[in-house]
C-alpha cells in the first residue's frame, strides 16, 4: 500500500530537566507532511518550533531532554525509538536541515567545498573527482556565483547570502526526502531573503522533496508554504492551508502574528502586540496624512540638528608587497540634514554603507573627508575632551544587545556606569531611583536592576539597551538594525516603545535597517543607500508610493506582502 504521508507526528510530548525538575516544553502536538509539500511552522521564540524539529533529526540534547510520549513516523519508521547509529543513516540523507545562522553552522577553518564533501563521503562511495564535480553542480544549482572560487573559499570570504546558499547545497547534497529549514532567512537583507525563498521553491519543485519551513514571520511563509502550523507556548493552536490561515485566522495568536508586522498601506499609531489581541485591547487609531503633514510642517521650519555634508569614508585594501593599495569608498559623497524630533530612515542592503555612515556620525570611525555638523559644530574638529562631553548627546542602540552588555555587570550597574561618567544625578541613591524609573518606562520592573543580561529574553535585552541609551538624556539616537533580530511581535513592542519615548523625550532618531516595511513605518524622511551613495531621498510615504530608482523598486518589491 502506498504511503501517503511522508511524516506523521502524533501526540508528541517533549520534556526538559533542570535540577531534577521536569518541565514539559512540547505539549501533545500532532501534524502531517505529505510528499512533495511545503509546510511552515510559525511562532515566536520559545513557542517550541525549533525543539520539535530537532526531535525529527534525533538532535535533542540527551542529558537534559527526552520524548515522554507520542510517535514520529517517517515513512514506515518510528523515529522516536531509533538508535544513534540508525539515525546517522537517515540524517543528512533522508532528512536534512538548514540552520538559522550559517556563520556558526559552517566550520570557519574548512573551505566551503570540503564541508559539502564530508556529507557526500559519509553517504556515498564516490571518487574524489566525482565528489568535486557533484559539489560544483550543487553550487551551480543553488545559484552561487563563480562556484570554483567558492569551492576553495573559507566562510568568512563570502557574503551572508552566499553562506546560506552553501548551507542549502550541503542540505540537498544527498537528495533528501524531507528538508527542514529553520529560520534560514532571519538575518538576511530583504532582497537576499527573497532570492533564498525563490531558490528553495525552485529546488522543491525540481526535486519533489517535502520542506518543513520554520519562521516567526507569517507574511514571509505566505509566499512559500502550502500549509501553515501555528505554535504558541509549546502547543499547536491552529493549522490549515496558507490561504485559510491568512484570510480567516481563528486563534487570536495567529491574528496577532499577522497584524504585528507594520502595514505598508497605512500607519497605525500603535502596532498591535500579542497581549493586545489576547486581552482584546486593540488600538486601531491611524496617523492620517493631514496629521503627518502638520507634524512635518513643524519639523522642517527648525534649524537642523545634524548636517552631513559630502561625507566620504575610504578604506585601503592591501593587494600585495609591491602592488599599489586599492581604495574602496564605503561612503561616497553623502549629504543630508536631520531635524530635531525627526526620524530619518536609512535603508539599503548589507554593504551599502549605512552602518559605516552611522559610525562616522558617532565618531566611532571618522570620515575620510566632508563635514558632520552637530548644532553647527564640526564634530571632526572637536578635541577629545569636547567629544567626550558631547558623547552623551549622541547615542546608539546596537543590533545585538547581548554583545553590547557586559555579562559580569548587573543591568542596573550597566546603566549606572555611563551616568556616573557623565555626571548625571548627584548621589548613587538618586541615580538608582532614576534607573528604576527608566527600567519601568521601557516596560521592565524594578527587579531587573539586580539581574544579569543572560537572565533576559532577546526582546527584554533590547529594552535594557534602550534604557541604557536614554539614561544619558541624549538628543540624537542612532538605531543600528536595533529590531532586525527580534520576533515580529517583540519587534512591534520595541517599535512602539521607541515611538512613545520619542514623544515623551523629544528624541531624534537615525533609524538604520535593511527592512523597508519597518523603516517606512518609523520614518519621516527615507534615505536609500546603494554602494556608498544616496540612491534616493525624500518623504518615506512618497518614496514608497512612487519610487524613482530601480534599486528602490527592487527593495520594495522584495518586501513579503502576505496574501
Amino acid at each position: 500500500m502506498a504511503i501517503k504521508n511522508l511524516l506523521s507526528v502524533d501526540a508528541l510530548n517533549i520534556s526538559f530537566f533542570k535540577n531534577k525538575v521536569e518541565k514539559e516544553i512540547i505539549k501533545n502536538i500532532s501534524y502531517k507532511i505529505l510528499k512533495n509539500e511545503i509546510v511552515a511552522v510559525v511562532g515566536e521564540s520559545g513557542s517550541g518550533k525549533s525543539i520539535s524539529s530537532l526531535a525529527l533529526m534525533g538532535l535533542l540534547p540527551k542529558q537534559i531532554s527526552k520524548i515522554t510520549s507520542g510517535s514520529i513516523l517517517f515513512e514506515d519508521k518510528d523515529l522516536v525509538h531509533l538508535s544513534q547509529k540508525e539515525f546517522q543513516a537517515i540524517r543528512g540523507k533522508e532528512i536534512a536541515m538548514i540552520f538559522q545562522e550559517p556563520m556558526s553552522s559552517l566550520n570557519p577553518s574548512m573551505r566551503c567545498g570540503q564541508q559539502v564533501e564530508e556529507i557526500l563521503k559519509q553517504h556515498f562511495k564516490l571518487s574524489n573527482s566525482e565528489i568535486k564535480d557533484e559539489i560544483l553542480n550543487l553550487f551551480e544549482k543553488v545559484k552561487l556565483p563563480n562556484p570554483s572560487r567558492i569551492y576553495k573559499a573559507y566562510p568568512h570570504e563570502i557574503s551572508g547570502g552566499q553562506k546560506q546558499r552553501v548551507m542549502i547545497a550541503m542540505a540537498i547534497a544527498c537528495k533528501p526526502k524531507l528538508l527542514i529549514a529553520d529560520e534560514p532567512t532571519t538575518a538576511l537583507d530583504v532582497t537576499v531573503q527573497k532570492e533564498i525563498l525563490e531558490l528553495l521553491k525552485d529546488l522543491q519543485t525540481e526535486t519533489k522533496m517535502s520542506v518543513l519551513f520554520i519562521s516567526h514571520d507569517l507574511s514571509l511563509v505566505s509566499e512559500l508554504a502550502d500549509r501553515v502550523i501555528v505554535m504558541y507556548q509549546g502547543k499547536i493552536v491552529e493549522q490549515g492551508t496558507t490561504k485559510t490561515i491568512f484570510n480567516a485566522p481563528e486563534h487570536n495568536y495567529t491574528k496577532a502574528l499577522i497584524a504585528a508586522r507594520p502595514s505598508t498601506d497605512f500607519r497605525l499609531k500603535q502596532l498591535p502586540t500579542i497581549s493586545d489581541f489576547m486581552k482584546d485591547s486593540l488600538n486601531t487609531a491611524v496617523i492620517s496624512d493631514a496629521d503627518r503633514k502638520m507634524n512635518h510642517k513643524k519639523l522642517y521650519t527648525q534649524q537642523p540638528l545634524l548636517e552631513i555634508i559630502d561625507v566620504k569614508k575610504t578604506y585601503l585594501s592591501k593587494t600585495g608587497w609591491f602592488s599599489k593599495d586599492l581604495t574602496f569608498n564605503a561612503v561616497d559623497g553623502v549629504s543630508f540634514k536631520v531635524y530635531p524630533g525627526e526620524t530619518i530612515g536609512l535603508v539599503g542592503e548589507s554593504g551599502c554603507g549605512k552602518s559605516t555612515l552611522g559610525n562616522a556620525i558617532l565618531q566611532l570611525d571618522k570620515a575620510t573627508s566632508g563635514k558632520i555638523l552637530y548644532k553647527g559644530r564640526d564634530l571632526s574638529n572637536l578635541s577629545r575632551t569636547e567629544m567626550q562631553t558631547l558623547r552623551k548627546d549622541i547615542q546608539i542602540i546596537f543590533q545585538d544587545p547581548f554583545a553590547s552588555l557586559n555579562p559580569r555587570l548587573t543591568v542596573g550597574n550597566a546603566i549606572l556606569e555611563p551616568m556616573k561618567v557623565h555626571n548625571i544625578g548627584t548621589f548613587t541613591s538618586d541615580r538608582k531611583e532614576k534607573v528604576i524609573d527608566i527600567l519601568k518606562k521601557v516596560g521592565l520592573d524594578a527587579s531587573a536592576f539586580d539581574r544579569y543580561p543572560h537572565e533576559f529574553s532577546g526582546g527584554q535585552r533590547q529594552r535594557v539597551g534602550i534604557a541604557r541609551t536614554i539614561a544619558l538624556e541624549p538628543q540624537l539616537i542612532v538605531c543600528d538594525e536595533s529590531v532586525s533580530a527580534l520576533d515580529i511581535s517583540v519587534q512591534a513592542q520595541v517599535l512602539n516603545l521607541l515611538n512613545n519615548l520619542k514623544s515623551q523625550f523629544g528624541f531624534t532618531y537615525i533609524f538604520i535597517s535593511h527592512d523597508l516595511a519597518v523603516v517606512k513605518y518609523m520614518a519621516d524622511q527615507l534615505l536609500v543607500m546603494n554602494k556608498g551613495k544616496i540612491e534616493e531621498i525624500g518623504d518615506a510615504d512618497q518614496i514608497y508610493a512612487a519610487p524613482k530608482k530601480a534599486y528602490t523598486k527592487k527593495l520594495i518589491h522584495a518586501i513579503p506582502k502576505g496574501l
